[in-house]
């Protein structure tokens, strides 16, 4: 089935969008940002963006896939007329832009970033439902307000909530971009509040997208570095043995190649049969020199850990060469 899409909004907010069920290897749509999850055997990502035409970047949608090949909307999720503090503020103009998901106790919670950082800080905010596909009601209020901290400039974006499978403790990562300062809270149990703030050391080479994954008892902190609409947008991470460090850094994983520029913002998901893999934007131009310009693409492609845990540079791929889920009759990990 061919793909239909709404339109493109350019700078760093853009994203075009599935509007109805769309077939696609990589690139799977256009997009950014992007968090996936993996639900009852099927994945599911929210990205920048949302389905309906809008391209005020005033809407969060989600989309979903059994094989990863043939992708569903699943519709609206949280739109910025919903979220009544947004305005508070005074700033004439507001976007929502790189959703995280997590669930506990039966609810699912949206955080998400509204911006831009000036003329007023930016913030995040968190909404809550019943089921993944919403619809997500907001929380009431900023969980976190970016803006001039006393150990400088902080930029309240990019939230990723972990729930840590060993401690049961739920941890909010954010920050990025203006201070390139990543900062990280232990959420309350009702997850739309903060316990506290917890200090941590900066991990080399942090911009901003932080995102948290464990395995095998090792914590994986992974973030983007660089200028999103620069070759030089990558994928770096760091290990622990806690998901708050201290952080041993292992290097870049996710690099530009000749016809894959500024792979970044992305997410870590493990399939229902074991396999890793990663989801992240990109822009599919040949290599050359920033600032890109065009359509950024969420793409899928498989990791591979070597014997002592560290992760192999990741291989970015097109087509038939992107993985698949296994149990589709398709060819899959």
């Amino acid at each position: 089935m061919t793909r239909r899409w709404g339109r493109w909004i350019a700078g760093a907010i853009g994203i075009a969008l599935v509007t109805a069920v769309s077939t696609a290897r990589n690139p799977v749509f256009q997009g950014a940002d992007p968090h996936a999850v993996m639900i009852d055997g099927e994945m599911w990502i929210f990205p920048t963006g949302g389905p309906g035409g809008s391209w005020a970047a005033d809407r969060f949608g989600a989309f979903s896939s059994r094989d990863l090949d043939t992708w569903t909307s699943r519709g609206e999720i949280l739109r910025r007329d919903q979220i009544n503090w947004i305005g508070d503020d005074g700033a004439k103009a507001h976007f929502l832009w790189a959703p995280g998901v997590a669930t506990r106790g039966g609810k699912w919670y949206l955080y998400y970033s509204v911006g831009p950082q000036n003329p007023t800080p930016s913030r995040i905010g968190v909404a809550v439902a019943d089921a993944p596909q919403g619809p997500y009601r907001d929380s009431g209020g900023p969980l976190v307000t970016g803006g001039r901290q006393a150990n400088g400039q902080f930029e309240a974006i990019d939230p990723m909530a972990f729930v840590d499978p060993r401690s049961g403790k739920a941890y909010l990562y954010a920050g990025g971009s203006a201070g390139a300062k990543l900062r990280v809270w232990e959420l309350g149990r009702d997850m739309v509040s903060l316990a506290r703030e917890v200090p941590i050391d900066q991990p080399p080479n942090f911009t901003e997208g932080a995102f948290m994954h464990e395995r095998n008892g090792v914590y994986y902190l992974s973030y983007s570095h660089g200028r999103w609409n620069h070759p030089d947008y990558s994928v770096h991470y760091a290990t622990a043995r806690s998901p708050i460090g201290p952080w041993r850094y292992r290097g870049a994983i996710l690099k530009s190649d000749a016809s894959h520029q500024g792979p970044g913002h992305h997410s870590f998901v493990r399939t229902r049969n074991g396999a890793w893999l990663i989801i992240y934007h990109r822009w599919d131009a040949l290599a050359g020199p920033g600032p890109l310009s065009g359509e950024r693409q969420v793409a899928i492609d498989r990791v591979r850990y070597a014997t002592d845990g560290t992760i192999l540079p990741i291989v970015m791929t097109d087509g038939n060469e992107a993985p698949t889920l296994p149990g589709t009759g398709k060819r899959g990990e």
